[in-house]
């Protein structure tokens, strides 16, 4: 299907015309700036036959993901207002467009489509962190994730061993992807405003982890070591006999846990859940 975006009303347009109320609760901000989706979507060229797009809304990023033809482009969201609001475009671009709707929190999108397939979305804020842990157990299934967060959870994900943004989510995502802050996006870029700064970052799935250890084990030790970041390690880990363990791995005990690398991690955790 060629580029009919003129024919397409603006994303004020839609909202207006299908009477849309924002739900907070849903931590709703749609992107009306479609120069930026334009951008987003550029920037996780090539496309993948199967695209994935989480709480399209009034379908901003779905014109610009649909531009670039891929095979079948899904959109998932829970509020129900989302099929109203992308009618228009689903009557251009028809089985290109599969709109789903229920909650992306607990459907297996890996599962949607052929391989390969690539995430690209502006995901909510309120549970986009949780969204992004559930797909990291299932990463072998994408190509890339394009995705935009608040720009503080962003920080946290590509944070670097010693940054005080280090923690859990760091390790979790790069010990099986290579991240990517790619920029910014202004609050003015959403209806309604929010009060602060988004960023879009790209996770590309390594070939294999940086580590053979399973998620499982890794997710506890994390928790364990992060819910008391400011404390020594051996602290952190006094319920598994950290102390021990990391004598035998040659790991100061007096270390913070934001001052381990993730192969660090991933060695504490291989030793601490042995089957």
């Amino acid at each position: 299907m060629d580029d009919n975006d003129f024919k397409l009303p603006t994303i004020k347009e839609t909202l207006k015309k299908n009477n849309v109320r924002i739900n907070k609760s849903l931590g709703q901000n749609f992107l009306f700036d479609l120069n930026l989706t334009d951008k987003i979507v550029k920037n996780s060229e090539p496309i993948c036959p199967t695209v994935i797009e989480i709480g399209p809304g009034p379908g901003g990023l779905t014109r610009s993901i649909l531009k670039k033809k891929p095979t079948v482009l899904y959109t998932i969201d829970k509020d129900k207002q989302s099929e109203k609001m992308l009618t228009d475009i689903k009557k251009i671009y028809r089985d290109n467009l599969i709109i789903i709707t229920d909650d992306a929190l607990h459907y297996p999108i890996w599962e949607l489509g052929d391989s390969p397939r690539q995430v690209i979305a502006n995901l909510p804020y309120n549970s986009g962190t949780k969204m992004l842990t559930s797909w990291l157990k299932h990463i072998q299934h994408f190509d890339l994730l394009t995705l935009m967060f608040q720009k503080e959870v962003a920080d946290r994900i590509i944070a670097k061993p010693g940054s005080k943004n280090y923690g859990r989510l760091s390790i979790l995502t790069n010990w099986l992807t290579k991240s990517k802050k790619l920029f910014d996006v202004p609050s003015e870029a959403f209806i309604p405003r929010p009060k602060i700064i988004s960023s879009v970052i790209q996770l590309k799935p390594l070939h294999k982890p940086l580590y053979d250890v399973s998620f499982e084990s890794i997710e506890k030790i994390t928790q364990m070591a992060f819910s008391q970041r400011r404390k020594m390690i051996k602290t952190s880990l006094k319920k598994i006999n950290g102390k021990i363990i990391l004598k035998e791995l040659n790991i100061s005990p007096n270390l913070r846990p934001e001052n381990l690398s993730i192969i660090d991690f991933c060695k504490i955790a291989k030793k601490s859940y042995k089957k």
